[in-house]
């Protein structure tokens, strides 16, 4: 990968290699492991990505925060035993290419699939994560079917936010659609979002874009080509039972994640490729 002025490639104490962006736009650090962006604070402005403090950074364990790649399932497999969230967010990536321009950086990466065990995705699939950088961030899943066979799958971009105060943090723009959490509803989402218990509300035929509400200022969350997302805070008991998360550390974060889930699965024919996109700035 040929990189630009703004672009380097650094290794945490621990042995993992990152691309650090470092220009007058933004700042953002991308973990090959998982093509997991940590990461992105653009200039003047607060970070717009949460990573836990207790976080070490160990080869073969996502990190917790910043934005996971969920693929080719979401959640827990119906198999037992495979890995929860599927096998993109622990895999090395390969950095393909960087492209700087006045106004944006892209940097993209590509998976090799001949790391991923064909237990779990025997298909012959191309997946590729195209990050571009501004003063606002798009990340972009992409999905190629280059099998014989019709291939169907889940998965979701698993961002952490940052909040000063979860209990004040409110997320407008999913009244209208239906949710289901714990393994119950669906249920019509009426009104704004607030917090005060453990959440996990997985949505179908949500609106394209959410405003997360915080103390800090309005943080815009769109997506394209999805109608499905999941909003998620561990609260107090799962926080505790939770690796590299402080006990309070629930109340300085959530996730809200473009997916493609429920019914909003995807299906690709030979040939045919999809892209999941999600796409997060602080509102002016």
């Amino acid at each position: 990968m040929k990189l630009s002025p703004s672009v380097s490639i650094k290794q945490t104490q621990t042995g993992l290699e990152y691309i650090e962006v470092d220009s007058p736009l933004c700042d953002a650090k991308i973990f090959l492991q998982g093509a997991q962006l940590t990461q992105f604070t653009p200039k003047e402005q607060k970070p717009l990505i949460w990573v836990s403090e207790d976080e070490d950074y160990i080869a073969g364990k996502s990190v917790r925060g910043g934005i996971p790649i969920c693929w080719p399932w979401f959640g827990v497999s119906e198999n037992q035993d495979w890995p929860i969230h599927g096998v993109a967010r622990t895999q090395v990536w390969r950095a393909e290419e960087v492209n700087e321009k006045d106004d944006y950086i892209e940097v993209s990466l590509s998976l090799p699939m001949l790391q991923v065990n064909k237990a779990y995705w025997p298909h012959e699939t191309g997946l590729q994560v195209i990050f571009k950088l501004s003063k606002a961030l798009s990340v972009s899943l992409k999905n190629t079917n280059l099998d014989k066979e019709e291939i169907s799958f889940t998965q979701a971009l698993h961002t952490y936010f940052p909040t000063p105060d979860i209990k004040t943090t409110q997320v407008d723009g999913l009244q209208g659609s239906q949710y289901i959490e714990f393994g119950e509803g669906p249920f019509d989402q009426n009104d704004i979002v607030n917090f005060a218990r453990e959440t996990d509300m997985v949505y179908n035929n949500a609106p394209l874009v959410q405003k997360i509400k915080t103390q800090d200022g309005t943080i815009s969350v769109a997506r394209e080509n999805s109608t499905s997302c999941v909003l998620w805070n561990p609260w107090i008991d799962k926080a505790q039972r939770l690796s590299n998360f402080q006990d309070d550390e629930y109340n300085k974060m959530l996730c809200l994640e473009a997916a493609n889930v429920k019914q909003d699965t995807v299906k690709l024919a030979p040939g045919e490729s999809h892209t999941l996109t999600t796409i997060i700035k602080w509102e002016s």
